[in-house]
């Protein structure tokens, strides 16, 4: 299908930094579509994933500051949008003929409620308007209480980031989930006694967050005695997405305009390529736990860092080699062995030394992967390219093609998920940064139905920013355990640790 776009159209993508060009490459998927993974076996223990005896991570922990120094290291913690689809359970309570699942789910949510850390401050949000929230819970009325919750007349929780939600009591405290990645980069993620964070953000809530860091840095400055240092970054309008209607024509809004939508988190790639750390922790925003159970995530974070920084050393030894050209047979075999042992790069037959060193100066992540025990969320695989090749690759569900008997069946094998628990090196053996745009898989995005203003809709996200986004980077997968996973998809979580 051949594009059109009118004079006004092109002015006004060009307006809101939207490429013509990119946008036409990118609405012939609809068209086309994405092929689904090709994944040739699920990564286990001894085929793809690393399981550490417990002396390796003594060791490894023990060894972390020493691999670390000289390093700037920054925490990069995606934190864009509202938190409405956390309170999904809630918002259907608002509705009228409630089926009997929903009413004990409201009576649990009265019953329970006084155990949620946003509690108080629901309380007095309900006094400032005269109200009396113990009261209106032995009354039974739930819609007024979530009301108050969600909406704009009290906490307006249904339109904050989960950054700024309260998360976890303490004794003498109530903590944010940003505030508890201002204790975590505290205890694990320091140059020396800088912390560098980096928060990327709706353009909406920006002023919010700003705010918060404003009155929460001296705290927690004072308390672990550390210098932050904290950064916001928006996804790019130039990233949005057009999105097509169900015959895959450009959508347009009341106005006449083309509708451009939010390109996901895959376009926070761009975001992760402004950065300029030697190491970059990787954390979605509502990944926290409390102090009293912070203990394995401290020590994986700093396993996973020191390990790759050993695999670094190492790595940047062999590319000099390379470069200088007249590798020894014997080292060039060495060298190819650490690539696929250690690395897990299939590297082929017999590969020159150019083929190697292309192999092999690339970015680098390690990803923690925590046993399945029914979380939902991506997984990973060994998948094959169009050309044949195996890589490691966390591969979403909706990426896998579930009417393929074959490919369910693999599916069905996998033993780990992805907890999105990532450290990864983006610069090269040069200290030069990588451009990380170069390493992104385009064809691993995909299309979902969403609507606006009640019409249907198709819109596209692009490749995830741990999927297609960094398909081509040099990939290892570790073990960690479940504990240090925490995440709150719904508000009921918070529960688990309150």
């Amino acid at each position: 299908m051949q594009l059109e776009f009118t004079f006004e159209d092109k002015e006004f993508m060009t307006q809101r930094g939207s490429d013509p060009a990119q946008v036409e490459k990118q609405f012939a998927n609809f068209e086309k579509g994405f092929p689904f993974a090709d994944i040739d076996r699920p990564a286990t223990v001894d085929d793809g994933i690393l399981r550490l005896e417990e002396e390796e991570v003594a060791a490894l922990e023990a060894e972390y500051p020493y691999a670390i120094e000289g390093k700037k290291i920054e925490k990069f913690v995606p934190a864009s949008g509202a938190a409405s689809r956390m309170f999904k359970d809630l918002y259907a309570l608002l509705g009228d003929n409630l089926d009997d699942k929903q009413q004990e789910l409201a009576k649990t949510f009265l019953a329970t409620l006084p155990r949620y850390p946003f509690y108080e401050a629901l309380k007095k949000a309900m006094t400032d308007k005269q109200l009396d929230l113990d009261t209106e819970i032995q009354k039974g009325n739930f819609r007024l209480i979530i009301q108050y919750l969600l909406e704009k007349e009290g906490l307006n929780y249904g339109n904050l980031p989960k950054g700024l939600l309260l998360f976890h009591r303490y004794d003498n405290e109530i903590r944010t989930a940003l505030e508890e990645h201002f204790v975590e980069a505290a205890l694990y993620a320091t140059s020396g006694t800088d912390a560098y964070l980096h928060f990327t953000v709706s353009e909406h809530h920006l002023e919010l967050f700003k705010a918060k860091v404003a009155e929460i840095q001296p705290v927690y400055e004072e308390r672990f005695g550390v210098k932050y240092h904290v950064t916001f970054s928006m996804q790019a309008a130039s990233t949005d997405t057009l999105a097509a209607t169900a015959d895959n024509e450009p959508f347009r809004d009341e106005n006449g305009n083309l509708l451009f939508r939010p390109g996901g988190h895959g376009a926070l790639i761009y975001n992760v390529n402004n950065r300029d750390a030697d190491i970059l922790f990787v954390k979605n925003i509502d990944n926290v736990t409390k102090d009293q159970n912070l203990v394995p995530t401290i020590i994986y974070k700093k396993v996973l860092a020191a390990y790759l920084a050993q695999l670094q050393s190492i790595q940047f030894q062999y590319l000099k080699i390379l470069e200088a050209g007249e590798v020894d047979p014997m080292v060039l075999c060495e060298i190819m062995d650490f690539a696929e042992s250690k690395l897990m790069i299939s590297v082929g037959e017999q590969p020159t030394a150019e083929e190697l060193y292309a192999l092999m100066n690339r970015p680098v992540r390690l990803c923690g992967m925590v046993k399945n025990e029914g979380e939902p969320g991506g997984g990973p695989f060994w998948v094959r390219d169009t050309e044949g090749n195996c890589s490691l690759q966390i591969v979403e569900s909706s990426q896998i093609d579930k009417n393929d008997p074959e490919k369910a069946a693999i599916m069905a094998k996998a033993t780990h998920f992805n907890p999105v628990d990532m450290v990864c090196a983006i610069k090269n053996y040069k200290g030069e940064k990588f451009d990380l745009l170069q390493y992104v898989d385009p064809n691993t995005g995909f299309i979902s139905s969403k609507s606006y203003n009640g019409k249907t809709l198709k819109a596209m996200e692009l490749p995830g920013l741990w999927n297609g986004a960094m398909a081509n980077w040099i990939t290892v997968f570790v073990e960690v355990p479940l504990a240090t996973f925490n995440p709150v998809k719904t508000v009921f979580d918070l529960l688990k640790r309150n």
